[in-house]
């Protein structure tokens, strides 16, 4: 059975730690991003920033990409796929589970596949990350 809250955010919302954080301050358990990183991100910023999300919050994080195909024309840019080559227009793949220590507990290859992970929503260190609100409020515009 599964229980608990879930977040939800895209690719390009993983690069940053604030709507992670802010989740996790609403008691969310795991954050979840589809994301299509090309082969030239995909193997420098993938698998770390699910990995940073996750012992940042103390959560679990899961991420789906699409399999790699190389007979798409995926590019960011024409600019793009031309500096880059043309592996560059094709997803990265590599599903992944990351839990709150930063562990990988499932993950796949660019090819199509399916990622299961067990999940402890209670595998976190409650005593290190508590939120605390410390009574200050954002300045008037």
């Amino acid at each position: 059975m599964c229980t608990g809250r879930l977040g939800i955010g895209i690719c390009y919302d993983i690069r940053f730690p604030e709507m992670a954080m802010v989740y996790a301050q609403q008691g969310c358990q795991l954050l979840v991003y589809p994301g299509a990183f090309n082969t030239t991100t995909g193997p420098l910023h993938w698998e770390l920033l699910l990995r940073a999300r996750a012992v940042d919050n103390q959560l679990f994080v899961a991420a789906c990409s699409p399999a790699r195909n190389p007979g798409s024309s995926y590019q960011a840019t024409a600019a793009l796929a031309v500096a880059l080559g043309d592996t560059a227009g094709q997803a990265w793949g590599h599903s992944t589970v990351v839990g709150p220590f930063a562990e990988v507990l499932a993950t796949t290859g660019h090819e199509e596949d399916m990622v299961f992970a067990d999940m402890d929503y209670y595998e976190k260190r409650l005593d290190l990350y508590r939120s605390q609100d410390l009574g200050v409020q954002a300045p008037e515009a």
